[in-house]
């Protein structure tokens, strides 16, 4: 099992800050220092950064504060040739079999390049903005439901699907996606789990320490079994990658800098708001406070304090991010879900960096990684300018 990497696109914004674009007021915003817009033309240059460092795909999440995740990426795959989407979408705002379709299409269209990150969603607030009213635990059971309508309509025949939330008669995807799109999945909750074993290809965890993983690992893989099924697995983690540690932990006081109290308390109080078991993890594990940030050797918990979602990085030198994603990976973790602020620069940081070093370590498929071309110790012949 060699190390899968794939990197993220900013569709809510990004920039030299931890604080949301959405923060600031539209004079604010304007002002603010490295705030930048998720327009086509700077997406582009991320997705054209990942596909030349060899990233395999890139993360295009999903919500109110994001440009839609199916359209910003299908005109992406018209500037890259080889980068992969990774989708994600909530199943509770569309039908299964339209979803299904919509798959089908997008692999047709981009020779192959989706794959898909189911979002259950766990803030109701959130959720009533689209419409949608189910508590949490229904959700997750609408989305057992949804998974295995798009699974069935996916074999090309007529399917049919009797739940307590959807009502299916005859549906079909008449020409089925090649290759079937692979689904990654997360949740932490005990609602969660069971759907995660039916239907997840990819169970996908924020990044906790890793005895908290392996748990979250074991639990997974002991459900699959029960279902007759083999899940891999995969970690959504920042990553602040320097030539030197010192370089590295001061770009994240830098980061930390820019956050006031008040800044903190407020996404503090939004973010324990939510229904989420996985966002509960993440606040927990530093607590809202600044003076125990670093929660395992190069985990820093820094991000969660005003950022939902994944809230942790790697903070250190190229060799030390890559001894704990070899540490993460001797866990069994695959697939390494990256981001970092601001995108486009930290993509090159860590494929410059950290690449060479998986490389070195017999970690990742040679021929995938163009940035680790020059990793495997022999120096390249110094070349003189005449001048001329």
């Amino acid at each position: 099992m060699t190390v899968r990497l794939h990197w993220f696109l900013p569709t809510g914004g990004d920039g030299r800050t931890l604080v949301d674009r959405h923060a600031y007021g539209p004079d604010d915003a304007r002002k603010a220092t490295g705030v930048r817009a998720p327009d086509i033309g700077y997406l582009a240059q991320i997705a054209k950064a990942a596909e030349r460092l060899g990233f395999e795909a890139v993360l295009t999440p999903t919500g109110t504060w994001c440009e839609d995740a199916w359209l910003t990426t299908a005109a992406l795959a018209q500037h890259t040739e080889r980068l992969k989407f990774l989708v994600a979408f909530r199943p509770g705002l569309l039908s299964p079999t339209l979803a299904a379709q919509m798959a089908a299409t997008y692999q047709r269209v981009t020779r192959g390049r989706l794959l898909l990150n189911v979002v259950t969603g766990g803030d109701s607030a959130e959720q009533r903005r689209f419409g949608d009213h189910l508590d949490h635990d229904k959700r997750y059971e609408r989305t057992d439901e949804f998974l295995s309508v798009v699974r069935g309509v996916w074999r090309g025949e007529p399917y049919d699907f009797h739940g307590a939330h959807y009502q299916v008669e005859g549906g079909l995807t008449a020409l089925p996606p090649d290759p079937v799109p692979q689904l990654f999945f997360g949740g932490s909750s005990a609602a969660a789990g069971p759907v995660a074993a039916r239907h997840a290809d990819v169970y996908l965890t924020w990044g906790e320490p890793p005895d908290q993983v392996k748990e979250k690992i074991d639990w997974i893989r002991s459900l699959a079994e029960r279902e007759g099924r083999t899940v891999r697995f995969g970690i959504r983690l920042h990553t602040i990658s320097r030539d030197s540690s010192a370089e590295a932990w001061a770009t994240a006081d830098r980061l930390l800098d820019d956050l006031d109290a008040d800044t903190i308390a407020a996404a503090q109080a939004a973010l324990g708001r939510s229904e989420s078991v996985g966002q509960r993890r993440m606040l927990e594990l530093h607590g809202g406070s600044r003076d125990r940030l670093e929660i395992h050797p190069n985990l820093w918990a820094g991000v969660g304090l005003v950022r939902g979602g994944a809230g942790t990085a790697l903070v250190g030198s190229h060799a030390e991010v890559a001894d704990r994603i070899e540490e993460y990976h001797a866990l069994g973790v695959e697939h390494f879900v990256l981001s970092g602020y601001p995108h486009l620069e930290e993509a090159y940081w860590f494929g410059e960096g950290v690449i060479p070093e998986l490389s070195a370590r017999g970690l990742l498929e040679p021929a995938t990684y163009p940035a680790a071309a020059n990793g495997s110790g022999r120096a390249a012949p110094l070349l003189v300018s005449s001048g001329r």
